[in-house]
């Protein structure tokens, strides 16, 4: 059950509201030209517009509708000759009775094969308005083949140059050259004629993928759509990221000067070309959760499945006024679904469960949202072939990757201990779920887990426990910042759950298990850095000789383990080792001052005052920690530390 990332005619995403509109604005005025936009993050769902809008076109006999996706046609040709003669080809295969129109095709053609000229005779320079080569560069190209005429062996063959020579002139009689504004007009008449006879009264042209172009290919791809700007009966609807566009521009065009009045260059010309531009939201909490049952409901039952259909209309309906509606509930699904509504328990376990954090850390974005999904189904159905399977429940994996995913750090954290925990767990976060639930309305937000808080008259093992752990410095880390407390409150509780198979699950992106597998050779190196002073200075040298990525590894292991300690009026094991490592590595000042900031001024002893300077030597580092001791010098609630840090800044002292 993976999750597809192509473009769709079956909207989930209620964005039909968008090619409605398209296609409304488009029929209004059939024979005026006009360009539209649909502009949105890579991902947001602007293929899929695209698609709605060729298969509302569809039963229109007046209109053609045509795809043109300029990254499939990247490398092959010029981009500009690729969209102009993609165009009329598409246009001869749709109406083939054009063929008995001889004339208006040739003219058509002909006028195609000018650009042709210019790209294959030497990569001559296109005029920026049209693209087509003026009359004196045509006789340029002419002169210089028949020069070559005297020295075949620079081409491939005697024949071919021939050839290119006489359709080179016959491209060009003097008795019709014309100018530039002359040779354009005449195309867009001719190509109007050609839609004349083929009974089109609107041509549509749909353009999708330009944002993952390179940018002169982008570029060119616009230059063409603005030769049809002024022709009549024909319509671009662009689908792109702006800001890629922009930045394309300014490559393309890097001489140009950055502002002109209140607006860029890169901004101008895309609003110049795109007359309409329409922006796909992002989607919230309640859109991002009615979006993830119904991707999972469809893989599940299949897209056909007609129940499937109606729950898609029952969240259509939700999707209306989605700041006022709830997302598809239990009653909604069986409602649609009937029998096969057990099938869906999943899905709307994991839409409550994931969808607030998974709607702000993809910030709305489908593909991203799909990715995530893809990625968890793919991962359990690991496990089921590696035989652990039963071991892995849905909605705990869910839980610890979107802290994998949007907060690693914590991911991180949690994996070093419940790794070396004997039952895998972490014990932390029993405190710091039940405070994530206190923080949200007073109770936990799960009304099953409210039950389990007082059966019988006694407090269940998960409280019990969050109220006897003393509070660890990375408990204290934690508190301090709401995502974390926001990723506490979903659902489940995973405090009290042997991590381990779960953690085994995610090592497709990294291995907790085993020194080994954490650190690699540092494993042992990590360990004498809890040693005595005397051996840990010895290690000084060794220390040196590390890799910039060996030695961050180093200290974020040696400081995991120490701000796991719970008490620091002492000084905690591995201090002086983290003081050499910095002392051998200075590119690990800012993470020795990140540590002494995340300390917990409250319960520091004197120790955290000595020696530091002696790893310092950077001057943004000696600020950063002459501001931390002006800061311990003021706390009201340590008052050894503050005496202490006041006399250290009367009288610094030299140190380890």
């Amino acid at each position: 059950m993976i999750l597809t990332d192509h473009e769709t005619k079956v909207d989930l995403l209620n964005n039909k509201a968008i090619s409605t509109t398209i296609i409304s604005l488009l029929r209004e005025r059939p024979d005026r030209p006009v360009t539209i936009g649909v502009h949105g993050d890579w991902g947001a769902g602007k293929s899929s517009v695209l698609e709605m809008i060729e298969c509302g076109l569809s039963g229109k006999e007046e209109v053609l509708c045509l795809k043109f996706n300029g990254w499939r046609f990247q490398g092959f040709e010029d981009a500009k000759i690729a969209l102009i003669e993609g165009i009329v080809t598409g246009l001869l295969e749709k109406r083939p009775t054009l063929t008995k129109a001889a004339d208006a095709v040739t003219d058509v053609f002909k006028r195609i094969d000018w650009l042709k000229v210019a790209k294959n005779a030497g990569g001559l320079a296109l005029t920026a308005f049209t693209g087509i080569p003026t009359p004196d560069q045509i006789g340029a190209i002419v002169s210089t083949l028949e020069g070559m005429l005297a020295n075949p062996g620079q081409l491939a063959t005697k024949d071919n140059l021939s050839s290119a020579i006489n359709d080179v002139k016959g491209l060009l009689k003097p008795s019709e050259t014309k100018n530039v504004p002359e040779e354009v007009e005449a195309f867009r008449k001719a190509f109007d004629k050609l839609l004349k006879d083929a009974g089109v009264e609107q041509l549509v042209v749909l353009i999708d993928d330009l944002d993952r172009c390179l940018p002169d290919t982008a570029i060119e791809t616009l230059e063409a759509i603005r030769l049809f700007v002024f022709t009549a009966r024909t319509a671009f609807v662009v689908a792109a990221d702006e800001a890629m566009i922009e930045y394309a521009v300014r490559k393309h065009f890097p001489d140009l000067p950055e502002t002109t009045g209140p607006r860029d260059y890169a901004r101008n010309y895309l609003e110049k070309l795109i007359q309409i531009p329409f922006r796909i939201p992002a989607l919230g909490e309640t859109e991002t959760r009615i979006y993830v049952t119904l991707l999972l409901v469809g893989a599940e039952l299949g897209e056909d499945d007609v129940g499937y259909g109606e729950l898609i209309k029952a969240a259509r309906a939700r999707l209306k006024r989605p700041w006022e509606s709830a997302p598809l509930d239990a009653a909604a699904v069986k409602t649609a679904l009937g029998a096969n509504a057990s099938k869906a328990h999943n899905a709307l376990m994991l839409s409550d469960q994931i969808g607030p954090i998974l709607a702000s850390g993809a910030k709305g974005n489908p593909r991203q949202i799909k990715r995530f999904l893809n990625t968890l189904l793919l991962r359990q159905k690991t496990a089921d072939a590696r035989g652990f399977g039963d071991e892995i429940k849905l909605p705990v994996l869910a839980k610890l990757m979107l802290a994998e995913r949007f907060l690693p750090r914590l991911f991180d954290q949690i994996a070093t201990v419940a790794v070396t925990h004997p039952g895998g767990r972490c014990t932390d976060l029993a405190a710091l779920e039940m405070l994530g639930g206190a923080a949200g309305n007073g109770k936990h937000p799960s009304s099953s887990s409210a039950k389990t808080r007082a059966v019988d008259g006694k407090v269940p093992k998960v409280a019990a426990a969050a109220e006897v752990i003393p509070e660890s410095a990375i408990l204290t880390e934690w508190k301090s910042s709401q995502s974390i407390l926001a990723w506490a409150r979903v659902q489940p509780p995973v405090a009290n759950i042997d991590l381990r198979p779960y953690l085994f699950a995610t090592k497709d992106k990294k291995d907790y298990f085993g020194p080994a597998s954490v650190l690699g050779h540092l494993a042992t190196v990590a360990e004498k850095l809890f040693g005595p002073k005397l051996s840990v200075q010895a290690l000084e040298p060794e220390l040196k000789l590390l890799a910039q990525p060996e030695a961050e590894k180093l200290f974020e292991a040696v400081r995991t383990k120490i701000m796991s300690g719970d008490t620091f009026d002492i000084q905690p094991a591995g201090i002086e080792g983290m003081v050499v490592l910095v002392k051998a590595q200075p590119g690990l000042q800012g993470s020795l001052i990140d540590f002494l900031h995340a300390l917990p001024s409250s319960r520091c002893g004197p120790w955290v005052l000595g020696g530091w300077q002696s790893a310092l030597k950077d001057a943004d580092a000696l600020a950063r920690m002459s501001r931390l001791l002006d800061d311990w010098s003021k706390v009201t609630d340590n008052l050894m530390l503050k005496i202490a840090a006041e006399a250290a800044i009367k009288t610094p002292k030299g140190g380890r």
